[in-house]
């Protein structure tokens, strides 16, 4: 007879944002079908020795492949960005649809599934990306790309080529109010950064660590106060990415306290980094810590584990921007030095963002681990429409699931298994890794090597946002 199961993983210590058990996890047809203990046998059977097993991680921002003004060029491409998102322990990604100026958004999602098909390795869906919502775009295409499971879309208030003005953010922001879907926001202010670049560079200042000094805190302050205010104008809940430090959480926080429903998300690089890795000399090292918002001080790295301990922040994604640095496509375009305002923006993280927020949030007390799921996997299901198909484990989730080795080695980038050239991380200690990684209960990274198969990643059409303040 056939068995009941298609995989059994025994022996799991079952972590959810909400609870921690022993069970055994049979998985039939790709899906979680029974918790429990003693189950019968299945056709494979894999024993997680009591460590722990979380839900596979969902990052929810993420570049891959993305179209950008040459020289420049993405070292990953859905293939080696999903390879990697996978041995790190994650098992679905949301990276961007790009519009382009001019172009419409559904010819922007007709790019990204050219991209995509035949080389993901693990579950995805897109993002858009809003940077010319003329009357078409708002009034017909984005509806119609809501209800077709594009639910959630970023807009940017800085970059030349990317930025929103007022009004167009208001349109955007009350498109998303009619119709459910969550919107990102890029908060910084765009004519003070112009203003304080133009003023270094004229004086000679564009070492990598400059660019530090061209976004100060003040400038995504200002914006993400700005941002809160259309969002309270329009009265819609709004996302602000890639939160750096004290100033921009006390806006957050100021909102809040006023009953408005706004969520942060932070990453990987304002816990780890501080400004000093953009270089404390001119040496063109610190380009490859170039990101926006920079990564600020110690105090502010103190901040970020505060909100992410006492729920100021509702997710942490990688915000994985992969340009290699030895590369006239990455951090030396055309081959050459450049002054800071021309060194692509942007860090690798897919593969590392688990195994560092495991390492020093989980095993040094920081957060606990149900807190842990809960950031990089169940909170991203919901906010972008995904759960309780992800970022759980439960019966009738997809079997996406981490098994934990909690071994201590040393971070390099020759472990990882991006198409960049070096990690931000390079010479951490860390003390967590994925001992297996189950992506629809296919095992895609065993501890030692990639076992997954390009082509096997699903696109996801996702539902609306369930996640709330």
């Amino acid at each position: 007879m056939p068995k009941a199961f298609d995989l059994v993983v025994r022996n799991a210590h079952v972590a959810t944002a909400s609870d921690t058990f022993r069970s055994d996890i049979g998985i039939k047809d790709g899906v979680v079908v029974h918790l429990g203990l003693s189950l019968p046998e299945g056709e494979r059977e894999l024993d997680a020795n009591g460590r722990v097993v979380t839900p596979g991680g969902v990052d929810g921002h993420c570049h891959l492949d993305q179209v950008i003004p040459p020289p420049a060029r993405m070292a990953d491409d859905f293939f080696s960005g999903t390879k990697s998102a996978a041995c790190g322990g994650t098992t679905t990604v949301i990276p961007f649809a790009a519009q382009q100026k001019g172009a419409s958004l559904r010819a922007a999602v007709e790019e990204y599934h050219r991209r995509a098909e035949g080389r993901a390795t693990v579950d995805y869906g897109f993002h858009l990306i809003v940077v010319d919502p003329t009357a078409d775009v708002v009034a017909k295409e984005l509806p119609q790309l809501i209800e077709e499971g594009y639910t959630s879309f970023k807009i940017y208030m800085t970059y030349d080529d990317l930025k929103l003005n007022d009004r167009q953010m208001l349109d955007v922001l009350a498109a998303a109010r009619r119709h459910g879907a969550m919107t990102l926001v890029h908060a910084e202010n765009s004519e003070c950064i112009g203003w304080l670049t133009e003023s270094l560079v004229n004086n000679g200042l564009t070492a990598p660590r400059y660019h530090a000094n061209a976004r100060p805190m003040l400038v995504e302050r200002e914006a993400t106060h700005r941002a809160i205010s259309f969002a309270e104008l329009v009265d819609v809940p709004i996302l602000i990415v890639h939160v750096s430090g004290r100033e921009a959480v006390e806006q957050i926080q100021w909102a809040r306290n006023r009953g408005m429903n706004i969520l942060a998300e932070t990453c990987p690089q304002y816990l780890f980094l501080t400004a000093e890795d953009l270089g404390i000399d001119d040496s063109y090292q610190g380009a490859k810590c170039v990101c926006s918002p920079p990564p600020r001080d110690s105090a502010n790295q103190s901040v970020i584990w505060r909100g992410l301990a006492d729920g100021t922040f509702s997710i942490l994604s990688s915000d994985h921007a992969p340009f290699s640095f030895d590369d006239e496509a990455g951090k030396h375009p055309n081959g050459e030095q450049v002054a800071f305002p021309y060194i692509p923006n942007g860090i690798p993280g897919l593969e590392t963002r688990l195994p560092l927020l495991y390492t020093e949030g989980v095993l040094e007390g920081r957060i606990s681990l149900n807190r842990f799921v809960e950031l990089t996997a169940t909170n991203p299901a919901k906010l972008y429409g995904l759960h309780p198909r992800k970022g759980t484990i439960a019966i009738g989730a997809d079997a996406d699931l981490v098994i934990w080795d909690e071994v201590e080695r040393t971070l390099t980038n020759d472990m990882l298994h991006h198409a960049v050239d070096y990690t931000p991380y390079e010479g951490r200690r860390i003390r967590a890794w994925p001992a297996f990684t189950l992506c629809r209960g296919r095992v895609v990274w065993d501890g030692k090597e990639f076992t997954g198969t390009a082509g096997e990643g699903k696109f996801l059409r996702r539902g609306l946002p369930t996640l709330r303040r």
